[in-house]
Order: C-alpha cells, then sequence, then structure tokens
C-alpha cells in the first residue's frame, strides 16, 4: 500500500470515526413544523388538574389510595382503579431490571403520586363545564373482579345530569389495552362531546443521550415520524399536529407507552412541557373533533393503548391489525431503516436455530464476509502488489523529495502502468460502514439483544464487556471509574487490529507510520464503551479478515510479478 493508499486510508478511517461519533450533531433529525394552536380545542385535558403540589409517596402506598380492578395477562399485571380516568399500574413480568433471578420485574405505568411516575388517561371533553364528564374524582361502577384477556371488564357512571358513561376495559395476551368509552343522552337537549387520550410523565428521566437512540416523546402523524428529546420539548413547551390517525406515546430504550386512537377519525395532537406541582411534566395527547350527540342518542368510540416491551414483531403485528401507520417505527431503526430491521429479522432468525444471539452476530459476520469475499481478494491482490511496488515508490520518493507534484505525477503513472488501484484498499471498507451502523442498532437498541448471553464473562451483549485490565479483570477487588473501564474483549479486537496491520505493506512515510501504530490503541479505548456483542462482530470480522489476506496475499507473492521490483 503506497503513500497515496495510506493518506486516503488514514482520511477515511478518521472521518468515519468522526462521522459515527458526530453524525447526530451534523446532521440533526428532522422536526415537524409546529402547527398553529386553535383555541376551540384547547378544552383542557385534565393537566392543569394535576398543577396542584403533589406529596410523593411510595408506588405501594399510592396504589391503595383508590379500589381496584387487579390485571392478569401473560405478560403484564397492574391494576385498573375504579377512581378517576386512568391506567396507572402496568408491570412488565417478562422482564427484570437485572439478568438476575431476585432482580425487580420492570414498572412501567405508576400513579402520579410516585416519583417518575407515567400514566395514560383517557376520557371525554365536553363544550360547556357545566356537562359533568369523568375525571379524577369520578367513582366507577362494576361488577367485575379481574381484567384478563378472556373476560374484558365494563365501567359506569352517571353523571347525575342525564348522561350515562361507559368503558370497556380489555387487554391482549401481550401488551395492548382496548378503552371503548360510550356516553348516552338521556337529557332533552342534544350536547357536544369529544373523545381524548393522553399520557404524561411526571420528572425528567435519565436517558442514555445518544444520537443513535431516541427517547422521549414519540409518534407517527401526516405521514412523518415525530420525535422530541426531553430537552428539546421543554423548550418548545408545545407543539400541535391537526392528523387523521396516527399513534403517539414517550419511548424509553426498550419500552414504549403509546395511544392508538381510532384511525379513521380526524384529531388534534399535542406534545406538551408542562410544571405540574413543581414538577417536570411530559405529555402527549390526542381531542377528537367535537361531536353533536342527539338527545337520547349514544356515542361510541374505542381507543388503544400499547404498554409494554419494543419487540418488533408484536409492532408490526399491530400495525397490521389496527392498520396504524408504521408502529415499528417506535423501535429507532435510524437512518439506515433498510438495512438495520432486515439485519435485526435476520439474527432473531438465525438465534431461532443457533440459540444464542453472540453466535448469531458471529454466523452473520461469515455471511458478509463470503458476500463481499471478491471484492476483499481483489483489495488484498491489490495490497500484494503494492507491497510489491514499495521499492520502486521508495526510488521515486528520494528522486522527487523537493518536487511534490512531480512526485505525485511519476506514483500515478507507476500505478497506471503496473496496473495497480492505490484507492482499492478502502472500497470494502465504505461497503460494510452501513453494515457497522446497522449492527450497533440492531445490538444496542433491540429488546432482543437486551440480557442476551454470549460465553464467559458475557451476560448480555448489549452493554459493554464488564471486565477491565485495570483490576485484572476482576482478581483485585477495586472498581475502576468509567474512562479506566478497558475489557478482555476490546484488548482481544485491538490485538487482532494490530495483527492485521502488520499484514500490510508498512508506510514509508514516519508520520504516518505513527498514526497507524496508534491506531488500534484509540480503536481500543473507543470500543470499550461499545455494547460487547458489537466488539465481538469486529474482533470476529478482523479474524476472519486476517486469514483471509494471510491466504491471499502468500498466494500473491508466490505469482510470478511477486519477483519483479
Amino acid at each position: 500500500m503506497g503513500t497515496e493508499d495510506k493518506r486516503n486510508f488514514i482520511i477515511f478511517g478518521v472521518l468515519s470515526v468522526l462521522i459515527f461519533l458526530g453524525w447526530s450533531h451534523f446532521f440533526p433529525a428532522p422536526t415537524p413544523t409546529q402547527a398553529p394552536v386553535q383555541k376551540t380545542a384547547e378544552v383542557q385535558l385534565a393537566p392543569s388538574e394535576a398543577s396542584r403540589p403533589v406529596t410523593l409517596v411510595s408506588r405501594a402506598d399510592a396504589l391503595q389510595t383508590s379500589a381496584r380492578i387487579p390485571i392478569d395477562a401473560p405478560f403484564i399485571k397492574g391494576s385498573i382503579p375504579l377512581t378517576g380516568d386512568r391506567i396507572d399500574d402496568v408491570v412488565l413480568t417478562q422482564y427484570r431490571l437485572s439478568p438476575s433471578k431476585d432482580s425487580p420485574f420492570v414498572t412501567l405505568l405508576s400513579p402520579e403520586q410516585t416519583a417518575h411516575a407515567t400514566y395514560a388517561q383517557m376520557g371525554w371533553v365536553a363544550s360547556s363545564k357545566s356537562v359533568r364528564v369523568p375525571d379524577q374524582k369520578t367513582q366507577w361502577q362494576t361488577t367485575a373482579t379481574k381484567l384478563t384477556p378472556e373476560a374484558p371488564i365494563t365501567l359506569t357512571w352517571d353523571n347525575g345530569q342525564g348522561l350515562e358513561f361507559e368503558r370497556t376495559i380489555a387487554v391482549d395476551k401481550d401488551y395492548l389495552i382496548s378503552v371503548t368509552q360510550k356516553v348516552t343522552n338521556n337529557t332533552n337537549a342534544p350536547v357536544h362531546v369529544a373523545p381524548y387520550g393522553q399520557i404524561s410523565r411526571q420528572d425528567t428521566p435519565k436517558t442514555d443521550d445518544l444520537f443513535i437512540l431516541h427517547e422521549g416523546p414519540v409518534g407517527y402523524m401526516n405521514s412523518s415520524l415525530i420525535e422530541y428529546k426531553y430537552d428539546k420539548l421543554k423548550d418548545k413547551k408545545i407543539v400541535t399536529e391537526n392528523t387523521t390517525g396516527g399513534w403517539m406515546g414517550i419511548t424509553d430504550k426498550y419500552w414504549l407507552t403509546a395511544l392508538i386512537p381510532d384511525q379513521k377519525h380526524t384529531l388534534k395532537a399535542h406534545y406538551r412541557y408542562l410544571e405540574l406541582g413543581g414538577r417536570p411534566s411530559y405529555q402527549t395527547d390526542y381531542m377528537e373533533d367535537l361531536g353533536v350527540l342527539e338527545s337520547g342518542k349514544s356515542l361510541t368510540t374505542t381507543a388503544h393503548l400499547f404498554a409494554g416491551a419494543k419487540v418488533l414483531s408484536l409492532l408490526d403485528s399491530y400495525e397490521d391489525k389496527l392498520g396504524v401507520p408504521h408502529f415499528d417505527k417506535a423501535v429507532d431503526f435510524g437512518w439506515f431503516y433498510l438495512i438495520t430491521k432486515p439485519t435485526f429479522y435476520f439474527l432473531t432468525f438465525a438465534y431461532d436455530y443457533l440459540g444464542n444471539f453472540g453466535v448469531a452476530i458471529l454466523f452473520l459476520t461469515l455471511l458478509l464476509k463470503l458476500a463481499f469475499l471478491p471484492i476483499a481478494n481483489k483489495q488484498y491482490r491489490s495490497m500484494a502488489r503494492m507491497k510489491d511496488l514499495q521499492p520502486k515508490v521508495k526510488k521515486l520518493q528520494e528522486r522527487y523529495a523537493d518536487d511534490k507534484m512531480r512526485l505525485n505525477q511519476e506514483m500515478m503513472e507507476l500505478y497506471k502502468r503496473e496496473k495497480v488501484n492505490p484507492v482499492s484498499g478502502c472500497l470494502p471498507m465504505l461497503v460494510q460502514i452501513p453494515v457497522f451502523f446497522a449492527l450497533y442498532k440492531v445490538i444496542y437498541i433491540s429488546i432482543e439483544m437486551r440480557q442476551a448471553p454470549f460465553f464467559g464473562w458475557i451476560h448480555d451483549l448489549s452493554i459493554p464487556d464488564p471486565t477491565t485490565v485495570f483490576n485484572l479483570f476482576g482478581l483485585i477487588p477495586w472498581t475502576p471509574p468509567t474512562f479506566l473501564m478497558l475489557g478482555a474483549w476490546p484488548l482481544i479486537m485491538g490485538l487482532t487490529m494490530w495483527a492485521q496491520q502488520k499484514l500490510n505493506p508498512a508506510p514509508t512515510d514516519p508520520a504516518q507510520a505513527k498514526v497507524f501504530l496508534i491506531m488500534p490503541i484509540m480503536f481500543t479505548y473507543i470500543c470499550a464503551s461499545f455494547p460487547a456483542g458489537l466488539v465481538i462482530y469486529w474482533t470476529w470480522s478482523n479474524l476472519l479478515t486476517i486469514a483471509q489476506q494471510a491466504f491471499i496475499m502468500s498466494r500473491a507473492t508466490k505469482l510470478p510479478h511477486a519477483n519483479k521490483a
């Protein structure tokens, strides 16, 4: 590999790292244009009711403040309060906070009185404040004793003014809660009412704050994905969308709470930041158009609440079942969506047969190497020829040391005469960069990768290698600070990168040689913070490359041209 090739390789490598670490800074994700707020729709959807100071209590105490109907479904447990109009108690029984069997289950929804409360509301608004509609003080009546997939519950309430309200709540075997609301007008005059839904989150949660992952308010409306970071929404205060159908919610890395209104109805949706009871609060809500409910008539509407893990196959199934657009985009596949999603599906397919996501990653890497084999072989043959040409290149550098322009011209003539492409070595890496990004995304954001073990000390492929050389991989009873966490797999990766460099022609420029000497060290430290699954992929890819490159270049040196220097 000649001077120009080395220079191009260094520039390409540095730019790749800069792009990888700073993409979101230079190319922020587009945000929807804020539509004008129409005052006619601002029939406040109960956030103002929560502006009173709230005394925080434990979750267990908060759940005792109202009689409740238990939720007993295969994947979720919780309860529905008989006072108020909220769904505020959902626990995911398939996921724990840590791999330990004694670790608590993940809590997704909690009452307002708790720290980091998250809850959903569905109900009605009326055009006249004199018309009583269900609120936080409403006492619902029911004969049900438990909510299960086989047994929905029905709640009723009479407002004492001639309006009867009914809520039928159903839960499926996964994470979908359906709420069918009915209001009957027994008065002698028409009333104007509209259904609404909202999700509220109290306090600003701790997030990973990485450009490859969105956490915060999210949705899909008007054929556009909508994402707001918590700090961005705090700056905007309120964003309004007028749409037909769609979905909206709040997402975490692995969990989603989302509202799915009737997809045929027009509605006004909001993303809001509020100060409620002295606490920062984030809310996404919608309200359908006000309708006229004539005397003696009933109005019925059904909406859905997704409260669970972002399992891609499940999101896809709800997209088909409910006709909700791009529900799968709750999983942040990002700019390489067309590569990332197929990569994810391949890994889960391979996992079904191999039984280990780490092994599935190794298998995918092998297939990628086979797919790029013709390009890589051409690259390595070219590198072997470049190595043969090093003596001639060095002579040109000595002859035209004071004339850089002439040196470049002579070198280009040499490459042309010897039929060698000095930049061919960058092509395989360029082709594989989207795959690298896609795999990084899949490993980091997919719930299926969460707490997925490999072998040995890797118990979770989605987090960095937990070992570090600075306490001799656990032999010394000391936990180093984060910046000293340099695990075994990153070190192995760095060694493979160094070994791979040794197979390449040595740079003739001393400055370039120093840069190449530093690169394995630099990438070792960078990779120390990457998910272990990605480092394993990179290490295995390097080992396959070393074997392939050594084989091709050893054969190339035996060809007749190899002895012509």
